[in-house]
């Protein structure tokens, strides 16, 4: 499997000597990024300080990785960059249009699950249904109006399609694990401030623990914030969300969103590890020289069987028709039978538009034959993920 393209090994070879002293940049990296924020989007970062010292934080966590390579140092800071000025836009706009803030985000569905666990298949075919509502991985990137001018909208389209196009020629790999596309449905972690979207860059101990222990109370709110702008003006629809970030934070999520219909999807979870730590190291490769398997092994073991448990722990407390469990094997061997009875459950209608939407995305979806990965070659045996995951595995099994 080629995980990484050869002219990124020559590129980071020749820039190497540009990241030597990367600790000492980060203030002036985030610094800059601010201004450049700022110019950008028109508003100030004034009011944002919180928001502007975690990105530094994340920067100095990547600053802190012994073998980071210049393309992921770059990658990241232009990253944050993006974040920064999505993030002033959003708050601009709230303070412009006070209005935005009483848009109603009713009865959201939200996909979670493990990675891996065909989250993306579910998350797409219940955002085309007509009476459906995915936000675009563009706008979650530059969440704007709906009556910008059109050169806005293709500067917009533009920089989607440049990040979607960068991740695939970077790690040739990727195209058959997960596929972007700057106007296709994705995840919230594109405007979620923070979570495992950098851990499958770089192994960070510091910031592994910091998001795991901090209050994602403001990230959902700023969540909300940013469908507000995305839903003022326009048709109201249900929004369908998705990400596996979720599952570490469901109790967080419902409080913002306490109507929400989640749709949990279930998969075998030595078969997800393995999947995932393919996955993880894929994209590290990219960010950082020769990762260590072993270690991704470990580092996605804890993290994964975390996510499970807090999931699991808050569900007890969830009234029964607000979580709705989906097995993987409902997704592959029958999905023409099992997702009509999935929409009856939502409440969402299901007609030729919604089954002709399934047929299509499973005759084009990815991350199928071409991804190949062995669980032992990231040093974990599967009585180890037994013994992590408890009763979890049984239970997937009882579906």
């Amino acid at each position: 499997m080629q995980r990484v393209a050869p002219w990124l090994k020559a590129v980071n070879v020749v820039l190497a000597p540009t990241i030597a002293n990367r600790r000492n940049k980060v203030d002036k990296a985030i610094d800059r990024a601010v201004r450049a924020a700022e110019a950008k989007t028109d508003g100030t970062a004034s009011g944002d300080e919180r928001f502007i010292e975690e990105m530094r934080f994340v920067l100095s966590c990547f600053a802190d990785v012994d073998d980071l390579t210049p393309i992921g140092w770059m990658g990241t800071v232009g990253d944050l960059g993006t974040r920064l000025e999505n993030r002033f836009r959003i708050r601009k706009l709230h303070a412009q249009h006070p209005e935005i803030a009483d848009e109603p985000i009713e009865r959201p569905i939200v996909v979670v699950g493990m990675p891996r666990t065909g989250t993306t298949v579910t998350h797409r075919v219940l955002a085309a249904a007509e009476a459906h509502r995915a936000p675009l991985m563009w706008e979650l990137l530059h969440t704007d109006l709906g009556d910008i001018p059109e050169a806005t909208r293709a500067e917009y389209l533009k920089q989607a399609a440049k990040v979607a196009e960068g991740a695939a020629k970077a790690s040739p790999a990727m195209r058959s694990i997960h596929t972007l596309g700057a106007e296709e449905p994705e995840e919230c972690v594109f405007v979620l401030p923070h979570g495992l979207i950098y851990l499958v860059r770089a192994r960070m101990p510091r910031y592994e623990q910091w998001m795991l222990d901090r209050d994602y109370t403001p990230d959902y709110q700023y969540l909300k914030q940013a469908l507000q702008v995305l839903q003022h003006g326009r048709e109201r629809r249900r929004w369908v969300l998705k990400s596996p970030a979720h599952l570490w934070n469901l109790e967080t999520l419902l409080k913002t969103f306490p109507d929400a219909q989640v749709v949990w999807t279930h998969r075998d979870p030595a078969t997800v590890l393995g999947s995932m730590c393919s996955l993880a190291e894929t994209s590290m490769s990219a960010h950082v020289r020769n990762p260590d398997p072993h270690q991704i092994g470990r580092t996605w073991l804890g993290m994964l069987a975390t996510g499970v448990g807090r999931a699991t722990a808050a569900r007890r407390n969830l009234p029964e028709d607000t979580l709705i469990d989906v097995p993987y094997r409902h997704l592959t061997e029958a999905p023409g039978r099992r997702l009509p009875d999935l929409f009856e459950r939502l409440g969402a209608p299901w007609g030729e538009r919604e089954r002709r939407g399934l047929e299509g995305l499973l005759a084009h979806r990815g991350g199928g034959s071409g991804h190949r990965y062995e669980l032992s070659r990231y040093g974990i045996a599967d009585a180890e993920v037994e013994q992590a995951f408890g009763d979890y595995g049984r239970f997937v099994d009882s579906l």
